[in-house]
């Protein structure tokens, strides 16, 4: 059984993670250094990383000694920081895009639109929501991956800086909350 309503949480929750506006500049800039950058590579390389989380992540951290809860606090405090650089526009986490032999995997499907932030997503809302509901909002997020990184220089040049900071800021925020929501379920004083 499913929920639209869930299906809508899901996918909302997973787009303020993925951030894939947020993302951006670094994508953009990735492109400019990578003379065949595939967007739908990407876009599948990230959508493998997110389903075989979903379906296998439990497994697989238990297989590395971490437990769900650990990893997803571990998580929550990355997207914490993640959130404060978005809002404050400091950078704590240095991009080594010009040092990745390909920009499809590396950086663009890991580490921005599947991250750890967005794995601990998925694996904190297993928690929730069952997995056809996660699945489907993954697959839509996807699309809109797909969209975005196909449509990058058509919106840069639409919206330009100013509304590019904007939007990743207001995604910030989006994001910060949501660290704070994952730190608050997991801890235990």
């Amino acid at each position: 059984m499913f929920s639209l309503k869930s299906i809508f949480t899901v996918t909302l929750t997973l787009f303020a993670v993925v951030d894939v506006i947020g993302s951006l500049p670094v994508i953009i800039s990735v492109k400019r250094k990578v003379p065949h950058f595939n967007p739908l590579l990407a876009t599948l390389a990230s959508g493998a990383l997110m389903i075989f989380f979903l379906y296998a992540g439990e497994t697989f951290l238990s297989f590395m000694g971490v437990d769900v809860r650990s990893f997803a606090l571990a998580g929550s405090i990355l997207l914490f920081v993640l959130a404060l650089e978005m809002i404050l526009g400091i950078h704590l986490f240095r991009n080594n895009a010009e040092d990745a032999r390909s920009g499809n995997y590396v950086p663009v499907a890991f580490p921005l639109i599947a991250g750890s932030g967005t794995l601990t997503t998925i694996l904190s809302l297993r928690s929730v929501y069952n997995s056809f509901e996660i699945l489907i909002g993954i697959l839509i997020n996807l699309l809109i991956v797909f969209v975005v990184l196909k449509a990058t220089d058509w919106i840069e040049d639409k919206l330009g800086n100013t509304a590019l900071a904007a939007i990743k800021k207001f995604f910030g925020v989006i994001l910060l909350a949501i660290a704070i929501k994952i730190f608050s379920t997991y801890i235990k004083f």
